[in-house]
């Protein structure tokens, strides 16, 4: 064993860092390293199997960690492309090939079910991790194509019961059930306990992570919680898998339940190394499991096949894109980012193989295709970024932390349309500024009007330190990014609790999430300008122009109050919907009353008022 970590290790060595350095990225860099070790050309390792199975588990970490960037809220934003786009991706996909392997290929229905259902999964270990690397995550393609691989891997469950149903012969008493401790109860009792333990994790994770979590950190031991991490992981995907589960659904949704935790950056510092080192034996292992021989003996056939599975794909992926109204290029990154196989079809082509739906040449033969597909992953996306992203390896650096000016008064992050208009009053009543914004196009725009802006990201406390946020009075929220903003402000918050902030909010939900973290001070960007706009259509429609603006003012009000009532309600669609209609109609009345009250003092005469009107009219 010791032999073949050295083996494994300085092929990563070696390998990764000549990938980076020719802009090949480290997951290309690693499946080139497993192709060189492998035994088909040096052979200094054997069968991949064990290997995989065992790196297969930095697919999970990796889950995890995911898990954890996504707070529930935001979860629950993507229901839809996670139910829409991924349903219909795998759906539409396994049409595709179950078509063509039927029909054209001449293979029989059971045989081209299985293999439609296995090639429809992509690599959620290889598209995170590039995308991850590039920067693409947050980008509308990213968070499209993270939501189509969480539901391939939630359709991993299904397919696996599927799969059975398939056989040519009884031979499901002689499957595996892989420790599975269920498998023998009646279906509805597997549901029923299934449902129990997801349960169980969620409210474990809600309720009772966070005094374990103090406890173990009043041990002031750094190995002792990362020991708990490692546990807390582990003891999730064993659970998962004993009830025959996907491990990765389960930590995946324990992530989620720990994303709102106080101890969510420290358990993402613990777990990422171990995730990076397993995700990168699991890479090798794919790019050593490649079957050279049988690729050198069917060439031919073996290209054809993987091409025409990544055109399949491709066109099914593109087609969705469009249907979903994505953006330009943004298209074309979805497309190439999820047109491969994955790693879940390794494990299904095993279970294919002991239930007789795949004969041995069928297996061999399909297991090269997804693993030539998944090399040619990186490839595309290295191609994508190579001649049509505008985030390229040719973008400028950061400017480096001694060479921006500091401040002791107001650091403005984001110097857009937004950001220059605050820093414009704001230098006008003589207030130091120091800008920092990661868009070069627009810094190049304002040195047109010499105004010093520093070209980095507000979120990486070294650039923050560098601006003064030590001793500044006040940060500026001001760029377009809804989750850079939320990133920016729980940062300042941890790192610079005497540091005021005022933020730019997208929209109303964005506002609620700024206020949870505690966030006041914040603007709308669009409310002010249509709430004056909406002004200006009442004086229109024959109002007067105290009249349109008192009811602008009381509607701005009641606003704000309907917000500091309903933030607790918000990411329910249903009770925040009903309690919407019902400030709705608290609004309707206020203004009638106040334009009845209005007609009133208007209307009448001092002789004719009674007390009320008068004082009403006194303080009017």
């Amino acid at each position: 064993m010791l032999e073949l970590a050295v083996v494994y290790l300085a092929a990563a060595i070696i390998a990764v860092p000549v990938a980076k350095r020719l802009g090949l990225g480290s997951v290309l860099g690693y499946l080139l390293a497993g192709i060189l070790i492998g035994p088909f050309l040096l052979g200094l390792v054997g069968d991949q199997t064990d290997v995989m199975h065992f790196a297969e588990f930095g697919v999970v970490m990796m889950l995890f960690l995911v898990g954890l960037e996504l707070q529930p809220s935001r979860l629950w934003k993507l229901r839809h492309s996670i139910l829409g786009l991924g349903g219909l991706q795998v759906t539409l996909t396994t049409l595709f090939i179950f078509v063509i392997c039927k029909e054209v290929l001449a293979l029989q229905w059971q045989t081209s079910m299985a293999i439609g259902l296995m090639l429809a999964l992509s690599s959620t270990a290889i598209v995170l991790q590039s995308l991850s690397e590039k920067g693409w995550t947050k980008q509308e393609a990213g968070q499209n194509a993270f939501s189509v691989l969480l539901f391939q891997d939630i359709a991993v469950i299904p397919i696996l019961a599927l799969l059975p149903l398939l056989a040519f012969s009884d031979t499901m008493a002689t499957v595996s059930d892989h420790g599975n401790l269920i498998a023998h109860y009646p279906v509805y009792l597997q549901v029923a306990v299934s449902i129990a333990v997801i349960a169980a994790i969620i409210l474990a994770g809600k309720y009772v992570s966070a005094p374990l979590f103090r406890y173990i950190a009043e041990t002031r031991l750094r190995e002792v919680f990362t020991l708990f991490a490692l546990f807390l992981v582990i003891a999730i995907a064993v659970i998962m898998q004993k009830i025959g589960l996907s491990p990765a659904l389960g930590t995946f949704l324990a992530g989620v339940v720990l994303a709102e935790s106080d101890f969510r950056h420290e358990l993402e510092v613990d777990i990422e190394p171990f995730k990076g080192l397993l995700l990168g034996l699991f890479f090798i292992a794919v790019g050593a499991s490649i079957d050279f021989p049988l690729l050198f003996e069917q060439f031919s056939t073996v290209v054809l096949l993987v091409v025409g599975l990544i055109a399949i794909k491709a066109l099914v992926l593109y087609l969705l894109a469009v249907f979903f109204k994505m953006e330009g290029r943004q298209k074309l990154l979805f497309t190439l980012a999820l047109a491969q196989g994955g790693e879940f079809a390794f494990v299904l082509l095993s279970l294919t193989s002991s239930l007789h739906i795949l004969d041995p040449e069928q297996t061999k033969l399909t297991t090269l295709v997804v693993a030539i597909s998944m090399l040619m992953a990186p490839l595309l996306l290295m191609i994508y970024d190579k001649m049509l992203s505008n985030t390229n390896n040719t973008q400028a650096e950061f400017d480096k932390p001694e060479n921006i000016e500091a401040t002791s008064s107001v650091i403005i992050a984001g110097y857009g349309r937004f950001g220059q208009i605050i820093g414009r009053l704001l230098s006008a009543q003589g207030y130091h500024l120091s800008i920092l914004d990661h868009s070069p196009s627009q810094i190049e725009m304002v040195k047109r009007f010499v105004t010093t802006v520093h070209y980095g990201d507000a979120a990486r406390k070294d650039l923050l330190d560098a601006s003064g946020a030590e001793e500044a009075k006040l940060l500026v929220i001001a760029i377009d990014d809804a989750d850079k903003i939320l990133e920016i402000a729980v940062m300042a918050k941890k790192h610079y609790p005497n540091l005021a902030i005022v933020a730019r909010a997208i929209d109303r939900g964005h506002a609620y999430e700024l206020m949870k973290l505690g966030v006041t001070s914040f603007k709308r960007e669009t409310f002010d300008s249509a709430l004056n706009l909406g002004v200006e259509a009442l004086t229109l429609l024959g109002n007067s122009q105290e009249t349109s603006e008192r009811a602008g003012k009381l509607f701005a009000e009641h606003d704000e109050e309907s917000m500091q009532l309903l933030i607790d309600l918000w990411g329910d669609d249903h009770t925040y919907g009903i309690a919407v209609k019902q400030r709705m109609e608290v609004l309707k009345q206020v203004l009638t009353n106040d334009l009845k009250e209005q007609d009133k003092i208007n209307t009448c005469h001092e002789g004719d008022c009674d007390e009320d009107t008068k004082t009403n009219k006194v303080n009017l």
